[in-house]
């Protein structure tokens, strides 16, 4: 009876107080293929997997980035790996209905360069 009690209290405790999951966050969105990102103790700069924006478009393709992720926003990421010292990766808003690289190709401000 006390091994059913005590399980009984700590299924009752998780239930009544959930883990805190700390997300990542928009820092700041440098280019329309370099953004900053940041949790609770640290600062990472990821860039886009699979984005090539022409010259031309930079500057829009940037301000669509900027208004569909302000500042602030939670997301999620997806590594692919690195280069140059930068983690490439997919970034999701935190519900995964949008990724920055499908944004960005469905508004034709970038060709997808992903590797078949």
């Amino acid at each position: 009876m006390k091994k059913l009690s005590k399980i009984l209290i700590i299924a009752f405790l998780i239930v009544v107080n959930p883990v805190i999951v700390n997300s990542a966050e928009i820092l700041q969105i440098k280019s329309s293929n370099t953004i900053l990102v940041g949790d609770q103790n640290r600062n990472l700069t990821i860039g886009l997997f699979c984005v090539d924006v022409n010259e031309n478009d930079e500057i829009e393709a940037t301000n669509l980035l900027k208004s569909q992720f302000p500042r602030g926003s939670k997301v999620k990421i997806k590594p692919f790996g690195f280069k140059e010292n930068v983690l490439l990766a997919k970034v999701f808003n935190i519900k995964g209905t949008k990724e920055m690289t499908e944004l960005l190709v469905a508004n034709k401000l970038s060709s997808e360069i992903c590797p078949s």
